[in-house]
Parts: C-alpha cells; sequence; structure tokens
C-alpha cells in the first residue's frame, strides 16, 4: 500500500486483531462453559480453560434431550432450524428471480405495476403484516408445520429488487442472440441467466440463509408444540428466571450449536458472498 508507513501497517493489524478477540472472546467463554458440569458453572468464577465434561455434555443435548423443552433433543432443533432456513432461502431466490425474470424480459399489462406493489412491501412494518398472516396461516391448518414456519417468509421485494436490476444490465443483443438461435424464454433462463446470476445467487443464499436461522418472532407464533420449536425458540425457553432452575451446560451447548451452521455456511461460501456483493461486470 502506497503512501502507508510499516508502523502504520503494524497498528491497523493490532487494532483488527484486537477487534477480532473482543468479538470472539465471548463465544470462546461460552464454549468453554459448555464444557464444564453445572455446578461448576454455579460457582463462579467459571475457568478460562475447557473442562472435562465436553463428551458428556454434548452426548446429553444431542440424544438426551432437554427438560424445560419437553424432553426434545437439540438435534431435532437443529433439524427444524435448518429445514426452516434452507426453505427460506431457496424459496426467496426462487420467487424473486422469477418474479425478475418475468418482470424484465416480458411485456404485459401492468409489468410495472406489479413490481412497484411488490416494493411497496418494504414499507410495511412487520407487526402491520403478521397479525393477518398468523389468520392465514390458522384458517390453512399450518400451525405446527414446517409450511408454516417457511411459506409465509419466502416472498422478498428485495432479492426481487436486486435480481431486476441486475438483469437490467444484461445487454439486449444477448436476449437477440438467443432467439435467433431458438432459445425460448425457459431455455434463455436456464442456460444464460441463470449461469450470469450464480455470484448473486449465493450472496443472497447466505444472507437469506442467516435471515431465516436466526427468526425469532414468526416461528414463536406458529409453533405450539416443542417438537416444532427452533434452536431459538428453545434457548429462550431453556432458560428460566432462577439460575438454579437452568441446565446452564446445556443452554451453553445448544448456543455453540446453534452458532455452527451460520459460521460454516459463510465460511464455505465466503468467496462467492463477496464476489457476488462486490462484482459490478460479469
Amino acid at each position: 500500500m502506497l503512501g502507508i508507513s510499516k508502523s502504520s501497517r503494524y497498528v491497523a493489524h493490532a487494532i483488527l486483531i484486537l477487534g477480532v478477540l473482543i468479538v470472539a472472546f465471548p463465544i470462546y467463554y461460552t464454549f468453554t462453559a459448555s464444557t464444564h458440569s453445572l455446578q461448576t458453572i454455579l460457582r463462579p468464577p467459571l475457568p478460562l480453560t475447557p473442562g472435562d465434561h465436553f463428551f458428556k455434555n454434548y452426548y446429553d443435548a444431542i440424544f438426551g434431550g432437554v427438560g424445560r423443552i419437553g424432553g426434545v433433543s437439540v438435534d431435532l432443533l437443529l433439524f427444524n432450524t435448518t429445514v426452516m432456513a434452507l426453505g427460506i432461502a431457496v424459496g426467496k431466490i426462487l420467487i424473486s428471480i422469477l418474479s425478475a425474470f418475468a418482470i424484465v424480459f416480458f411485456r404485459f399489462p401492468g409489468r410495472m405495476l406489479f413490481f412497484w406493489l411488490i416494493f411497496i412491501t418494504l414499507m410495511l412494518p412487520v407487526e402491520v403484516r403478521i397479525l393477518p398472516t398468523y389468520k392465514v396461516m390458522v384458517d390453512l391448518n399450518l400451525i405446527d408445520t414446517y409450511a408454516g414456519l417457511v411459506l409465509p417468509l419466502i416472498a422478498s421485494a428485495t432479492a426481487t429488487l436486486l435480481f431486476r436490476q441486475f438483469f437490467m444490465t444484461i445487454p439486449g443483443e444477448l436476449l437477440e442472440a438467443a432467439r435467433v438461435d431458438g432459445a425460448g424464454p425457459w431455455r434463455f433462463f436456464k442456460d444464460i441467466l441463470m449461469p450470469l446470476s450464480k455470484t448473486n445467487i449465493a450472496a443472497l443464499f447466505v444472507i437469506m440463509f442467516i435471515y431465516g436461522w436466526t427468526q425469532y418472532l414468526w416461528p414463536l407464533l406458529v409453533t405450539n408444540r416443542n417438537d416444532m420449536n427452533t434452536i431459538v425458540i428453545a434457548l429462550r425457553k431453556m432458560i428460566s428466571f432462577a439460575d438454579a432452575d437452568t441446565q446452564w451446560h446445556l443452554v451453553m451447548v445448544t448456543s455453540i450449536l446453534a452458532i455452527l451452521p451460520p459460521v460454516l455456511v459463510v465460511v464455505f461460501m465466503q468467496r462467492w458472498f463477496v464476489k457476488g456483493l462486490v462484482e459490478t461486470e460479469k
């Protein structure tokens, strides 16, 4: 980097490392607590080194069931949350990319009206939509179902807008060339638009997966049975007002397991994620 001295780079790196340590310490502290017994956690100060209950605590949480949430095991909670997060991410991308494709490449009456109706939904707060949506789920008997968890959250005006803006940058000559080659709308979408959109899809998938994984209010409303809870809801139920009634070792295990999937998604897809956010020329 031109114009920056060696000492300035050291200071910048030191600040970045300090920031990482500040952010990472609570996660390390949670992991450390997840390896100790309940008695050790209830007798502060908690040691900063891992304990000898790692395998027991994780086995009890994953396979043994947690009492405060009806004996449901964490593996079922992770499965419920994964289904919800994947369903929301994939559903949002599919609906948004098809909506943007229709708005940009088809000419029909009211095309822009439909787009602006979709766009206006960004201005509606969640509180305005959540009660009518819940009423629809009740009428359709979708309470305590995976469809009830996923379907109301798969529409995304933001993703539709992003795909529309990208599709508008595609040269018209590409569309004309596809027509000359005899490609219909579906083939043009599948063979040309989808490959060009893969970085955008990857970036949106990471964002939407984390959005679905961290949902709290909607799963709280639409699930009554403990075996249909997501891991975020279960974490709240596991914590009691009295420390002695809370199985803190299992809470810490569940917290660590709850953050692992989003972290893994970001780590394995970070190259595509960054490329999809910063790439302007396709």
